[in-house]
């Protein structure tokens, strides 16, 4: 007994040293999140997305803001960190969102059934402090953020220090945040635009070219135009036809020896089986 007892004491111990160590040891300090896409950082007064501030992607369907919120969330996976999607239309494709070099392992994405929980469960996945990144999409959700709604979920991602990205549409703005309208400018780009901000910068803008949305190291997929050969198709190249069996039989009340067994029986009278 003892000696078990002096074991688990040097178990203790051992732990106890390992704990000292892992806090004496240098800690990395994340403040902000580096998108990747220069134009879209240096936009921004702290040169990215500043931890413990909403950001509000303002603007229409298609625009490009998914593509800017994957690439916020790639950023803190990349530095193992923790994102979340509260995904309110329910149209989030998780190959998408690997193709933008997010780590899926690393991605909590939430569904909530009432729209009324979007913002609830936004604020307490940015209040918790687990997320460096929390995007919630309010896209045809019908959910219009009030003053006391944008007061909330800017006060979670202050005291949990997540950098909390909305997605909003033209029609239901938020309040109270930093805001970046975002619109599609045909084949030239992507322009993100600061409508709304307390650190300057108000009505600067740039225009990001759709290659430089895509992450480096995710795959692009081109269309490769084959050769033309001289070697027949279709119909006048030289393969073997296939022959198919017909599986099927006509319906002569052999049902049990057919393929629908029990179907093609004869029915008895109904004068006979009601006794008239």
């Amino acid at each position: 007994m003892e000696a078990a007892q002096a074991s688990d004491r040097g178990q203790i111990e051992r732990l106890r040293q390992q704990i000292r160590k892992l806090q004496a040891a240098p800690r990395s300090y994340l403040a902000t999140l580096r998108t990747g896409i220069h134009l879209l950082d240096e936009l921004l007064p702290a040169n990215g997305l500043q931890l413990g501030q909403a950001f509000e992607l303002w603007g229409e369907a298609a625009s490009g803001r998914s593509s800017l919120a994957f690439r916020a969330l790639a950023a803190a996976t990349r530095e193992h960190r923790l994102g979340a999607f509260v995904d309110g239309p329910g149209e989030l494709y998780p190959p998408a969102a690997a193709a933008m070099g997010i780590d899926l392992a690393r991605l909590l994405i939430v569904r909530p059934k009432a729209p009324g929980k979007l913002v609830w469960t936004a604020v307490q996945l940015a209040r918790s402090g687990a997320f460096a990144c929390v995007v919630l999409d309010l896209t045809h959700t019908g959910v219009r953020l009030t003053i006391a709604d944008g007061k909330k979920l800017s006060d979670a991602a202050f005291q949990g220090g997540s950098c909390l990205l909305l997605l909003t549409p033209p029609d239901a703005p938020g309040e109270g945040m930093t805001r970046l309208r975002v619109s599609a400018r045909g084949l030239e780009g992507l322009r993100v635009e600061v409508m709304r901000s307390r650190q300057g910068a108000v009505g600067s803008w740039v225009l990001i070219p759709w290659p430089e949305l895509p992450p480096g190291e995710a795959p692009v997929y081109r269309y490769v135009e084959r050769p033309e050969s001289n070697e027949p198709r279709g119909d006048d190249a030289p393969s073997e036809r296939v022959r198919r069996i017909k599986m099927s039989w006509q319906r002569d009340g052999h049902g049990i020896a057919r393929s629908r067994p029990g179907r093609d029986v004869a029915l008895p009278e109904l004068g006979s089986s009601l006794g008239l």
